[in-house]
């Protein structure tokens, strides 16, 4: 009884062990023989570590194959760490044969960095390897914003429109933290119109537009960013409004509109001075009024008191009829009052 339980017991362990042999082969043996075909061999154990940790095994031994059939030597590990990070391990493989390919110094650290800082855009470090081998060509401005000229004016107030491209290489050693595409063509655009305002005419600019390209280039702009400026190449210039004289009517008319102003501020006063004087000449009569009240009163005062006599008081009526009767003969048409 014990010799056939030993038995059974010892082919269960060798059943088991062939199913694991099979699984092995069946999941595992293509992937092994073809690294190993492609003299970019890969241990079984590595393999089971892969598909432990959920890492496409094919990806990255074809990632492999690929490489050390380049003549780059590139282990398992490097891959798959590059993988968990979240990076994109074909394109850098490609970026690294390129750049080998080109002579240009990359080394794969260098190339996940640079896989990494881009992820989310729509560029690939592929694609800044291909830029640095073959330069690109930026429009200024962006077409993209709507605006298709960089308008500037020019010292004598004419104003012109310009269109410029230019040319780009990829600086792989600035590519991780510099500025991109978009900052370049705002410097450009700057230097552009630096370069139109400092001239004292607009015909300078359109006799000699290569000095717009000088100024720009001798500035510096790629400083800081992930390019190299080959070339500003002045590709339209024309002329736009005449901004000066635009300025000046409109300056003319604001100083129009401030003399309207104050001419109308200096009317309302006269009109206020002349309201205030016809007031006080109001006030004026009403006062001789007040005072020609007094003198009936004066008089009779004078009559009880005995210092006016009828007889004074006829005289000076007669007096008062001879001075209407000269008026009105002195002014015909008018009737005398007494």
């Amino acid at each position: 009884m014990t010799g056939a339980f030993l038995f059974y017991f010892l082919f269960a362990i060798v059943l088991l062990g062939a199913l694991v042999v099979v699984f092995l082969l069946l999941n595992f043996f293509g992937t092994w023989l073809r690294a190993k075909l492609a003299d970019a061999p890969v241990s079984f154990a590595k393999l089971i570590g892969m598909r432990l940790r959920r890492v496409p095994m094919g990806l990255i031994v074809d990632s492999r194959i690929t490489a050390v059939k380049a003549g780059l030597a590139l282990d398992t590990d490097p891959l798959e760490a590059h993988y968990l990070a979240g990076g994109n391990v074909s394109h850098v493989v490609l970026a690294l044969i390129a750049a080998d390919k080109a002579k240009i110094v990359l080394d794969f650290n260098r190339a996940c960095a640079i896989d990494l800082a881009i992820k989310g855009t729509s560029k690939t470090v592929l694609e800044a390897v291909r830029t640095s081998i073959n330069p690109k060509v930026i429009d200024c401005p962006n077409p993209a914003t709507g605006k298709t000229t960089i308008d500037a004016v020019a010292r004598d107030g004419i104003g012109v429109k310009v269109r410029a491209r230019v040319t780009v290489r990829s600086n792989l050693n600035r590519f991780v933290g510099g500025a991109t595409e978009e900052t370049i063509i705002a410097r450009v655009g700057e230097g552009i119109i630096t370069s139109i305002g400092s001239a004292a005419s607009y015909k300078d600019v359109l006799e000699n537009p290569d000095t717009i390209s000088r100024t720009v280039l001798a500035k510096g702009l790629d400083t800081g960013t992930a390019f190299e400026i080959l070339s500003v190449d002045i590709a339209d210039v024309d002329i736009g409004d005449n901004i000066g004289a635009k300025l000046q009517a409109e300056q003319a008319e604001a100083d129009k509109v401030v003399a309207q102003a104050k001419a109308e501020m200096r009317r309302a006063a006269a009109v206020a001075t002349e309201q205030e004087m016809k007031a006080r000449t109001q006030e004026m009569q009403a006062k001789v009024v007040e005072a020609e009240a007094q003198v009936p009163e004066a008089m009779a005062e004078a009559f009880r008191s005995g210092n006016l006599g009828i007889m004074d008081y006829v005289r000076m009526k007669n007096l008062q009829s001879d001075t209407a009767m000269r008026e009105s003969i002195a002014s015909p048409g008018t009737t005398p009052t007494i």
